[in-house]
């Protein structure tokens, strides 16, 4: 198996036990240059609120959309949103990826400014 595919099948396992728990989770996805979340209804089909890197707020306040200030201000920014559509409590997906670095950085900003895991 490649790094991918590795990757991948452990997201499909965190999601599958989310699934069992039917609560709203906090998607998660990283490339090189930017970094997105998505806070996805229990049901998995709706997105109630959505962030990115790649948004002209966000954009305005880092320099690279692909390091840890982005991630920060990313996790800021689901947050607030999040709050606005009435979520405060959400279970974190991290798509398979690693829990460092991005990852890690956007998950403690949500926290701090009022999502519970």
């Amino acid at each position: 198996m490649d790094k991918k595919q590795t990757r991948l099948r452990r997201a499909r396992k965190t999601r599958a036990r989310i699934a069992e728990l039917k609560v709203v989770r906090l998607s998660v996805h990283r490339t090189n240059c930017h970094i997105y979340a998505q806070i996805i209804d229990a049901t998995g089909s709706v997105v109630l609120a959505s962030a990115s890197s790649l948004e002209a707020e966000v954009r305005a306040t880092i320099t690279n959309g692909g390091n840890v200030d982005a991630a920060v201000a990313v996790g800021k920014r689901i947050a607030e949103k999040a709050k606005a559509a009435g979520v405060l409590q959400v279970a974190f997906d991290r798509s398979g990826f690693n829990y460092h670095g991005r990852i890690k950085a956007l998950a403690d900003a949500a926290r701090e400014h009022g999502l519970q895991f």
